[in-house]
Formats: C-alpha cells, sequence, structure tokens
C-alpha cells in the first residue's frame, strides 16, 4: 500500500515549465466558470428555485476543500498528472489506472456536454446550423491551440477566461443596479421579491434543494485543472497556493454573486433551459443588445471550458503513461514539449463526441453531464482519499511538519467534503434523467478493471521503472 514509511517517487516528466502566475490565476477561474455555470444553472434553478444560492454557496465550501487537499500535494510534488499521479502512488494502482482511462469516458461526455451547449448558443444567431456543424469546427480550433506549445494555451485561456470575468462582473454589478436602482427596468428597482413571490424560496420543499446539488456539482468541475498545471508552472511554490487561496473568493463572486443577481431580476418559473439563463435574462428585458454580447460571452466560456478539458485530459494521458499504466508511446513530446501522441488520442474522442450530438441532439447534454457528474465525484473522491494517505506517508516519513502548504482541520474537513460527495451520488440514483449514468459508469469500471488485470501481467519493458516499487522522493529541482 502507498502509506509505507516511505514516499514514493512521482514521474520525471518532459515538459516545459511555462505557465507563468497570471496564466495559473485564470486557468483556474477558468476551470471554475464554464457550461455548467452558464447553461446547466438553468436545470439547477428549475430544481431548487431561489434555494439555489444556498446549494451553491455550500458546495463551493466543499469543492474548495477539495482544492486545499489537492494543493497541498500538488506544492510538493508538482506532476501534471495531479490526481491520477497521487491516487497511483496514495491509494492503489487500480485507482490511478482507472483514474487515467476515466479519461476516454468522462471525456466523451464533458467535451459532448459542451460542444452540445454551444450548438444551441450558435441557435441564438443561426437556429438552421446543426449541433455537430459547430461543434466539427470547434474541435478543430481546440486542437490546433493545444497542440502548438502550453505558452500558447496559457494565453489563449488566460484571455478566454479575462472575457467571462469581466462579463460576469459586469452582469453583476447591472443586476444590482437594477434590483436597487431600477436600472433598465424603467427606473422601478426589481427588489427582492423573485426570490420568495413564486411558490416561496424553497418552491419544490428541501428534496428538491438537495436533488440540484447534482447540477452544481457539474458546474463546479475542472476547478480541479489547476494542479494539472502545477506541472508545467514556473513558480509552484508560490503560484499554485495562491491561485488555490482565491479559489473559494471566486466561486462565491462568479457563482454565488451571479445566481443570485440572476434569481433576483427574473422569476424563476421563467427559465425555459433551451438557452442559457444569462442570455434569457438579458433579452427578457429588452435589451437585445445586451444579449447578444451575453451570448458571445457564454460562447466564450464554452470554448475556453473544451480547451482546458483537452489540456488537462492530455496532460493526464501523458502522465499515466509514464506511471507504466499507458502503452509508453502516449508519452512522446514533439518539438514544442507538447505531449502530441496524447493530445492526438484525445482529438479522436473529442471527434467521437461529435457523432454523439450528430446521433442524439436533443439529450445529449443531460446524459452527458450525468457522466461527467459522476466522473467528477469519483475525482475529487480519490483527491481526498490520497491527501488523508498522503498525510500518514508524510508523518511515517517524519516530513509531516516540512509540507509547505497544508490543508486546514484535515482530516476531519476531508470527511466533510466526502459526505457531500456521497450525497451527491445518491441524488443521481433519484433523478431518473440522470441515473443511467450510475449504470454507464458502473459498465465501464468493470471494463477497466478488467482491462487493468490483463495489463499488469504484461512484461514491463526491458529498463522501465516499476510503478508500484517504493522509493525515497527525490527532491524535484523546479519545486526546490
Amino acid at each position: 500500500m502507498a502509506t509505507s514509511s516511505k514516499i514514493r517517487s512521482y514521474e520525471r516528466e518532459n515538459l516545459k515549465r511555462d505557465l507563468r502566475s497570471r496564466h495559473l490565476r485564470m486557468i483556474a477561474i477558468g476551470g471554475a466558470i464554464g457550461t455548467g455555470l452558464f447553461y446547466g444553472s438553468a436545470s439547477a434553478i428549475q430544481e431548487a428555485g431561489p434555494a439555489i444560492i444556498l446549494v451553491y454557496l455550500v458546495t463551493a465550501g466543499v469543492i474548495y476543500l477539495v482544492m486545499r487537499a489537492l494543493g497541498e500535494m500538488a506544492v510538493e510534488e508538482p506532476v501534471s498528472g495531479a490526481w491520477v499521479s497521487y491516487s497511483n502512488r496514495y491509494i492503489h494502482r487500480f485507482v490511478g489506472f482507472l483514474n487515467g482511462w476515466n479519461v476516454f469516458i468522462f471525456l466523451l461526455a464533458t467535451i459532448g456536454a459542451d460542444l452540445n451547449a454551444l450548438g444551441r448558443y450558435v441557435h441564438f444567431w443561426l437556429p438552421g446550423v446543426p449541433i455537430w456543424v459547430t461543434a466539427a469546427c470547434t474541435v478543430a480550433l481546440i486542437f490546433s491551440v493545444n497542440v502548438i506549445g502550453v505558452r500558447f494555451y496559457g494565453e489563449t485561456e488566460f484571455w478566454l477566461s479575462m472575457v467571462k470575468v469581466v462579463a460576469i462582473i459586469a452582469m453583476i454589478a447591472f443586476g444590482a443596479l437594477m434590483v436597487f436602482f431600477g436600472v433598465g427596468h424603467r427606473g422601478e428597482p426589481v427588489g427582492l421579491g423573485n426570490l420568495v413571490d413564486h411558490g416561496g424560496f424553497f418552491p419544490h420543499g428541501i428534496s428538491g434543494t438537495i436533488l440540484s446539488v447534482v447540477m452544481v456539482a457539474f458546474a463546479f468541475g475542472g476547478v480541479e485543472n489547476l494542479a494539472l498545471a502545477a506541472g508545467e508552472a514556473k513558480d509552484v511554490e508560490k503560484d499554485v497556493p495562491k491561485a488555490i487561496n482565491t479559489t473559494f473568493w471566486r466561486l462565491l463572486i462568479f457563482y454565488v454573486l451571479a445566481i443570485t443577481v440572476l434569481v433576483s431580476i427574473f422569476p424563476w418559473t421563467s427559465l425555459t433551459g433551451d438557452s442559457s439563463p444569462f442570455v434569457e435574462v438579458f433579452a427578457s428585458i429588452g435589451i437585445p443588445a445586451a444579449a447578444t454580447i451575453m451570448n458571445v460571452v457564454v460562447i466564450t466560456a464554452v470554448l475556453s471550458a473544451i480547451n482546458s478539458t483537452v489540456f488537462s485530459d492530455t496532460r493526464i494521458i501523458y502522465n499515466l503513461s509514464l506511471q507504466g499504466n499507458a502503452p509508453s508511446i502516449l508519452s512522446k513530446v514533439n518539438r514544442n514539449s507538447v505531449p502530441s501522441t496524447a493530445t492526438l488520442l484525445v482529438f479522436v474522442i473529442m471527434i467521437g463526441s461529435v457523432g454523439l450530438n450528430v446521433v442524439m441532439p436533443d439529450r445529449a447534454f443531460e446524459v452527458f453531464a450525468s457522466v461527467t457528474v459522476f466522473g467528477l465525484v469519483c475525482i475529487w473522491t480519490s483527491i481526498l482519499v490520497s491527501h488523508l494517505n498522503f498525510r500518514k506517508a508524510r508523518a511515517a516519513d517524519g516530513s509531516l511538519e516540512r509540507i509547505r502548504y497544508r490543508m486546514p482541520f484535515s482530516p476531519y474537513s476531508n470527511y466533510l467534503a466526502l459526505a457531500l460527495l456521497v450525497l451527491v451520488i445518491v441524488c443521481i440514483a433519484f433523478l431518473p434523467n440522470m441515473r443511467i449514468s450510475l449504470l454507464v459508469s458502473a459498465i465501464w469500471g468493470a471494463v477497466v478493471y478488467v482491462a487493468y488485470r490483463i495489463y499488469i501481467r504484461r512484461p514491463a519493458p526491458s529498463g522501465a521503472d516499476d510503478p508500484t516499487d517504493e522509493r525515497v522522493m527525490a527532491q524535484d529541482a523546479a519545486s526546490s
């Protein structure tokens, strides 16, 4: 097991540390603001009504705990595989194997959901364009961005995220002026009546509020990608904690405040779910130019989310190969130090997502979102459990006191976060349109386990490291 008295070595990667502090901050924001907020929030609001504000607030706190656990490990062991690498070392090789190969089905689902939402946004202007056409064009664009180099990816993500940040801050400010001063509403303050006037604050009771946690969890998916960038950060010890420390406040501002403004200025019962609720709000109050601008923003948000997903998943596949849990050809990098073979494999999977939007464009988002949520819960759970074992290994090795960036109140904070993640899985089982994800994920898990048993029986290549071999961790020059 991974909690022995020696800390296991982490993978030596042939990647450039070209991501600067401003890149990491925007990658953290980009991971936290995506399709789940701009599109999936409609489903969550319909499920809980105005009480969705509380759900976002509680979930933001839990996700922050997950990020602190992940950040503690990322500062000590900065690798691009992040939780895949940690679960391989601190839980079991199969968990690392499963987390890594989960990329295939969850990438298919995540990209499928994002591309489906993107196609619907384009319908705001071009209703006759099939969703799969928009999806295909997007795949080609994002592939180009990611194959050039990590610095180019960082710059692209920086500016895409900047658009989202400015737009949401502007929306919050404009909404607050409308609520309290009637700006844009004929001078009549909207007030806070919409929070209680349409069935009360809890229109579907406590059960509806609790069930909404599934789509809220989907909205927060991607924030953990920050740790994947640690393997290519210039100053891990300084930049990663700085980015994570501000995560909770970003989540409060960009989710809780944005949703509060949304359900305050617009009756939650009027949201159709056919497009982004943010666009619906501005279109309904007679400001078509603002609605058009918001549609550009939400398209930018989806492009950023897809861009971030492609980056993170190529690094996961690359690191999985270095662990010995995937073919060695996937660890090849091009002259720009980009995992080119892994990127090509991700590109092939994205084409599959385009195909799924051809076959089932109407139900794609909900089905894909539910599978993605299950995958996210697996990731977040493995992070929390890995961290518990990471702490035990450090204590046994005598290096616990030398940890530079600590998760607060561990292990109790770990258990609290794990309890909410269990609740998410239970809620998925109670939602008819989403429980299929449990079946799909169970079948996939069984397939991966069979593949794992076959894979570990293969003879290791000559001179290759045994990924289960325990060695004292060497000091990484890049993080010293």
